[in-house]
């Protein structure tokens, strides 16, 4: 009980100190684009030894191409909306379909985009052309399937709603320069991309921004603010890396808040991917060429109703990837939601963005058998968490059984303990003599076949399953809104039954009275009236432990203890 009860306050303890929040920066200006790989400082002298280079020849004369209104285009599937824009090229709404069924989330964050800029935005060097590009009106085509110039016969489309696989392609030229953006969607979540600005003599070097953070925006602002990630893995490492931009634990302690590193991180290529994610959905760039490098970022926006002080306002996640401008920026945009088998199937796999924690090999087939439960048989996640939690409590059974009878001979030996540890109490704890005492009480365990950590084994084996549907419940998205029965709408979040406005968690207080009399009939391996006490006072605590839970972890708790009171 105690073992569970530090781990429980190890589970809170990590939510209230070690989960980062949403870092609190004066607002910095930003420049347009922001380098994203080191710059080499120019000499201060220059010595020709050589002939100067032959003059470059001068531009070449592009023609105007501008569109004349703003307009919507939308591709939509049964999987995805996406809605994009004249003005900018860029998306203004990405919709996820069917998670959970029937519901629909938009992956941007409108209010923050309006200020920081909306997903597809460009970044050059150039301040002033980059708020020209970002906010021109461009000339929108689709065609079916892929488009020119890899498909020189490409069917034209009329009308601004179209259907995968569908092409849109965005052109803009004032004569100087031509922008150019296309977008290629098929039936699923994967969506090729190809972006090049060209100035009449070669291309230059762009980055596409995804600023105002990613994710699902139902969530109360400060949920936002812990749950959105920068997400990033090297082709050379192989491992998914997560990046908050939020000052550590440590460093709120020691260096009394944020430094100037926890607000920007720049990632050298090559790379696999790098994006955003917030906890059951991501939407990251597949990068296709070594040479792409990624940063991530934090920009300050300002809600329209704020009324907080200027150090408060929301500090939104950006995710953006450059190359050095000798080519047209190639990549794919993926947004999905947090599926095992959809970013299983993803070209690479994707499934490493489902972080089950230091537990997943644990977590990961607990969450595979539950799956297996809800598909084939029960066909209720609330109902598969009753399944397997009276399966693992069963296949314990044989070790909490011999942990009840160890528990029972420990009972009938503490007073011959007692007794032996009363006559050496008046030596010091390195006194030699102490060591015949432990001689004498490792002889009465002997005696009376008990084995001093047999009680404990049972709890213990529980830690890692209780670690792992803590894992589950947070990262799965099938838990995701999944109801059980009457008030239990949603096993991802606390247990609430609504009473006259208040919050009652019936779940929670029915857990802690059958914990109690499961106390109640268990035999502790104490005779000690002081530890009899505090033991006793172990279910109360529950009370608390588990108010903030999910619902199905005090599920997984409640059924546990229901079963083990049966077989006792």
């Amino acid at each position: 009980m105690l073992a569970f009860a530090l781990s429980l306050v190890m589970l809170i303890l990590y939510r209230v100190y070690f989960v980062k929040e949403q870092p609190a920066e004066e607002s910095k200006p930003a420049p347009a684009a922001k380098a994203l790989t080191p710059q080499t400082a120019a000499p201060k002298t220059a010595a020709p030894t050589k002939p100067s280079a032959p003059a470059a020849p001068p531009a070449e004369a592009l023609p105007v191409e501008q569109g004349s209104k703003s307009e919507e285009l939308v591709v939509e599937s049964k999987l995805y909306r996406v809605t994009f824009s004249t003005v900018g090229a860029d998306a203004r709404n990405w919709v996820l379909k069917d998670y959970p069924k029937g519901e629909e989330i938009d992956t941007i964050n409108a209010q923050a985009c309006a200020t920081l800029g909306f997903p597809m935005n460009l970044g050059l060097e150039n301040s002033a052309l980059t708020t020209q590009v970002n906010q021109a009106i461009y000339v929108a085509k689709a065609y079916r399937g892929e488009a020119i110039p890899n498909n020189p016969g490409a069917a034209e489309l009329s009308g601004n709603t179209f259907s995968p696989p569908v092409t849109l392609s965005f052109d803009y030229s004032d004569g100087r320069i031509r922008v150019t953006k296309r977008f290629s969607f098929a039936e699923d979540y994967s969506v090729k991309a190809e972006v090049s600005v060209f100035d009449g003599q070669h291309d230059l070097p762009v980055q596409v921004v995804w600023p105002g953070g990613f994710g699902d925006q139902t969530l109360p602002p400060a949920m936002e603010a812990i749950v959105q990630k920068g997400v990033y893995e090297s082709l050379d490492e192989t491992k998914v890396r997560e990046v908050t931009l939020a000052p550590s634990f440590f460093s709120r302690i020691f260096s009394g808040g944020a430094t100037s590193n926890d607000f920007q991180q720049v990632v050298p290529g090559p790379l696999v991917f790098a994006g955003l994610e917030d906890r059951y959905f991501a939407g990251v760039f597949l990068i296709n060429s070594p040479d792409i490098s990624a940063q991530i970022s934090r920009e300050v926006w300002t809600p329209p109703d704020w009324k907080g002080e200027e150090k408060d306002k929301p500090k939104a996640l950006e995710a953006r990837i450059g190359n050095g401008g000798v080519k047209p920026l190639d990549f794919r945009v993926y947004v999905a939601p947090k599926d095992l088998e959809v970013l299983h199937a993803a070209t690479p796999p994707l499934d490493a963005l489902v972080d089950f924690g230091f537990f997943s090999i644990v977590a990961k087939p607990l969450f595979i058998c539950m799956r297996y439960i809800n598909d084939h048989w029960v066909h209720n996640y609330g109902w598969a968490i009753v399944v397997l939690t009276i399966i693992i409590t069963g296949a314990m059974f044989p070790l909490r059984l011999k942990g009840l009878r160890s528990a029972q001979e420990m009972q009938k030996a503490q007073p011959i303990i007692k007794g032996i540890q009363d006559k050496y109490k008046q030596y010091k704890f390195n006194d030699p003599r102490k060591q015949k005492m432990q001689e004498e009480i490792m002889e009465v365990y002997k005696k009376y076949g008990i084995n001093p950590f047999g009680s404990c084994l049972p709890m213990l084996l529980q830690l890692p399953v209780l670690y792992a549907f803590y894992a589950v419940l947070g990262v799965a998205i099938e838990l995701r809104h999944a109801p059980w029965i009457l008030w239990i709408k949603d096993l991802s979040a606390p247990d609430c039954l609504r009473v006259a406005d208040h919050c009652v968690p019936v779940l929670v207080i029915l857990m802690t009275v059958i914990s109690y009399l499961l106390q109640r009939m268990t035999p502790m391996a104490t005779v000690d009236p002081s530890q009899q006490r505090m033991m006793a006072l172990m279910p109360l605590m529950y009370l608390f432990f588990f108010y903030k839970l999910a619902s199905g972890m005090t599920l997984y708790w409640l059924v546990s203890s229901s079963v083990q009171a049966l077989q006792q």
